[in-house]
Order: C-alpha cells, then sequence, then structure tokens
C-alpha cells in the first residue's frame, strides 16, 4: 500500500501534519509576476534568504557604527571570535567535533588548502581519484595541483566511471579501481553527493577502501552539507570542504567551511600554507612569533574572517539548530519520495529519473531525464513561476528542500511538468 495519493488534498494534509512546516515561514519566497509565490526547488543552487538574516547583518554594522574597532571585542558578538560562534552548530550539522571544523574563505580555496596538506605525492604514489563527471571546479582544482607537483594529469589522475551507458557509479568499480592501482594511489577526492545525478555515494565505505589501499581520502560536500548526514567524525575521512550557500542558505558567494579529522590536530608536521588567523591564539597579536598552528582545522585559517559573511551564516545555522538534521532528514526522504512517486505516476515514457531510487544513495535532489527535450522545457517551466536548475544536455535538477518546501509545492511543480511535457 502507498504512502502517498496524487492528489492536491493529500499534499495539504500531508503539510498541515509535518512538524516542520513553521520553517517555510521564517524565509523569503520569490514572487512571480503576479505577485504569487514561485514553486521554488532550486536549493541545491542557492538556498533561499532567512527573514532573520537582515537583523543578524543589522546587528554588526551597527556595531561597526557605533564601535568602529572596538567592535573586535565588544559588543554582543565580538569579532575577534566570530568564528567560533558557528562552530558548534556547524559541527552538527556534518557530524563532526567541534574542534575539527571551521567556518572560511570559498569552497574551492579550503579545497586547494586541504591538498597542499592531504596530497602528498612520491615516486611510488602520486595519482588522485575522482569521479568521472565531478563537479568542474573540482576537476580543475585537482589537475592544476597535479601539474604543480609536476604530473602529467592524463597520467596522474583517475576517474571513477559509471559503466557504459549507464549514470550511476558503481561501489564495486571503485573497489576493482583500488585494488589494480591503490598502490599509486595517493589521495581519493569524491563530490560525495554528485552534483548531476544526486547520487550520495557512500562514506564510511569508500574512506575504509582508501585507508586500506593507504591513500588519503577527502571529500566535497557542496551538494551534501545540510542535505545528507555525513557524521564526517566517525566516518573518519581526513578532511572535507562545502560551500554554505546552498542548502545552507547563507547568501550568494559566502564562506565556505573545512574538517579535518582530529586524527591530524596535533600534527605540525602536515605542509599547509599559513597565514596568521590559524597562529596560536594567545601570541597572535604579538608579531615576532614563528607560526604555532591552533590544534584542530583552526590552524588551516589564514586571514580574518568577513564578519557580514558569517552573520548571514550564523542566521541560518541557528534555524538548522532548531529543526535538527535528523528531522530535515526524515522530511526529506518523504519529500523527495513523493516527487518520486507522482513522476512514476505520470507514466510518461519521455521523463526517467537518473538519480538512485533508494533514498539512503540520495540527498533530497532528484534529477529528471527528459527524453528529446532542450532548455525550450526549462524556460517554459520558469514561465510558469517553476524554479529548478537544467544541466545539457537533457537534465532537470529538482531538490525539494525539507527547511522551506512542501508537499504542495512537489504536487504544483509535476503539475507543471506534465503540461509542459504534454
Amino acid at each position: 500500500m502507498t504512502l502517498y495519493q496524487n492528489t492536491l488534498e493529500f499534499a495539504q494534509a500531508a503539510d498541515l501534519k509535518d512538524p516542520l512546516r513553521s520553517f517555510r515561514d521564517a524565509f523569503y519566497l520569490p514572487q512571480t509576476p503576479n505577485g504569487g509565490p514561485t514553486v521554488y526547488l532550486c536549493g541545491n543552487s542557492l538556498g533561499l534568504q532567512p527573514k532573520q538574516t537582515e537583523q543578524f547583518l543589522k546587528e554588526e554594522l551597527d556595531s561597526w557604527r557605533a564601535l568602529g574597532v572596538d567592535g573586535h571585542t565588544e559588543g554582543t558578538h565580538p569579532w575577534l571570535p566570530y568564528h567560533e560562534f558557528l562552530t558548534q552548530q556547524m559541527a552538527e550539522i556534518v557530524g563532526a567535533k567541534d574542534h575539527e571544523v571551521v567556518v572560511m574563505n570559498g569552497l574551492t580555496a579550503n579545497l586547494h588548502l586541504m591538498m597542499v596538506s592531504f596530497y602528498r605525492p612520491t615516486d611510488k604514489r602520486f595519482k588522485v581519484v575522482i569521479e568521472k563527471d565531478a563537479f568542474p571546479s573540482d576537476r580543475y582544482a585537482v589537475e592544476s595541483q597535479l601539474r604543480f607537483h609536476g604530473y602529467d594529469p592524463k597520467e596522474a589522475l583517475i576517474q571513477w566511471a559509471p559503466p557504459n551507458g549507464e549514470e550511476l557509479c558503481n561501489f564495486a568499480d571503485l573497489e576493482d579501481l583500488m585494488t589494480a592501482q591503490g598502490h599509486q594511489v595517493a589521495l581519493v577526492l569524491l563530490g560525495n553527493t554528485n552534483y548531476y545525478t544526486g547520487q550520495a555515494y557512500p562514506i564510511d565505505r569508500i574512506t575504509n577502501l582508501g585507508h586500506q589501499h593507504g591513500a588519503l581520502v577527502g571529500f566535497d560536500l557542496a551538494h551534501g552539507v545540510g542535505n545528507i548526514m555525513p557524521e564526517l567524525h566517525k566516518n573518519g575521512p581526513d578532511f572535507a570542504v562545502w560551500c554554505t550557500y546552498k542548502y545552507l542558505n547563507s547568501g550568494p558567494g559566502s564562506l565556505g567551511g573545512v574538517f579535518v579529522h582530529e586524527r591530524h590536530a596535533q600534527d605540525k608536521t602536515l605542509p599547509r600554507f599559513t597565514g596568521w588567523w590559524g597562529h596560536n591564539k594567545t601570541t597572535r597579536f604579538n608579531m615576532r612569533h614563528d607560526f604555532d598552528p591552533i590544534p584542530g582545522a583552526e590552524g588551516w585559517q589564514l586571514s580574518n574572517p568577513p564578519i557580514l559573511s558569517m552573520a548571514a551564516i550564523r542566521a541560518s545555522l541557528d534555524l538548522f539548530h532548531q529543526a535538527s538534521m535528523t528531522r530535515l532528514r526524515a522530511k526529506s526522504i518523504k519529500l523527495t519520495g513523493y516527487l518520486e512517486y507522482l513522476i512514476d505516476d505520470l507514466s510518461s515514457d519521455k521523463i526517467r529519473v537518473i538519480t538512485p531510487r533508494n533514498p539512503l544513495e540520495r540527498g533530497c535532489q532528484l534529477s529528471l531525464q527528459i527524453k528529446d527535450s532542450n532548455k525550450l522545457l526549462h524556460d517554459a517551466l520558469t514561465e510558469r513561476g517553476v524554479v529548478c536548475d537544467w544541466r545539457e544536455p537533457d537534465v532537470i535538477r529538482v531538490a525539494p528542500t525539507p527547511m522551506y518546501n512542501s508537499f504542495e509545492d512537489v504536487f504544483q511543480f509535476v503539475e507543471h511538468l506534465k503540461e509542459v511535457v504534454a
């Protein structure tokens, strides 16, 4: 017996029973030209603005106006330790200990900083494993690191690819790859939740596999943070990086985050690019000391942080703390399951879900391949007030985000899609 029904009444009743429904009112929903709310299913590209973000930003603008430089040490949220106000709640989201997490820089900058420390090639072990359809910025970063160390990416970059004619990667193929070449692999670096297909890779199994073969392991959680529950400390990768402007709703181009497992917390021999904000806090302002890294992830900081961006992040993390990732993930499974049910109920030979059917192998995103279509289909949805994402050549990415999306959003999207495809 199905959990779902293909009716507006069912969707509205499900929303009334949703224990997280009040969080929708905590966000601004973009409006259509006629003044109604859009069907916004694009949190995988840019999360919506929390209504309290303006207040959090204004507090820091007021401190700057009233206190000037003294805002670093005075005010409700002094700027000097401001990044620490984000640490506990960010650690909750990624399943880490507080000292394993820091918010800083942009995602790709953090990826480079982590590779400086954790891609340590030798004559015999110099290769890097990524997924074949990694997000371009990840591939560019890895290729540039390989060239920086004097290696040709054609030789040193290994791509974990789906079987021929398929979209999804197979863990058994990664096992075979590591069996054949693992003795030459220095780093396994995967996107965790693939931006195109929505496939979530098993962090624990991949980490164990990489470590068994003597490689270090890292993950890019750009599409995983605030979406799945990565349990980074328990699952044990050496590092992870992420952005905060997608599911974490911190605003366009906002700061990223870094996880460094505590096994590396006290290792001062790790090579790293350094800056003064990663230096011992008790002597940071005595400008004559040699670099003494803060234990844990904070030791990878370079510069004093941009407070206004962090204020926006704090506004969103406050909501995540109230909602809890456990409840958000439970709703996400139901919400995306409803989307999958409605798509299947269309019985259309033009629409195919390429995201894994197992909820444990995906987050909230479903990638829909539309046969014989082009971007005009996406444009038609846009004209109807639907905000989703088009990826060439024929895929619509749809992400019902549990923090602010509703079952009625999902129902309305499929109604629009049905009419446009027809």
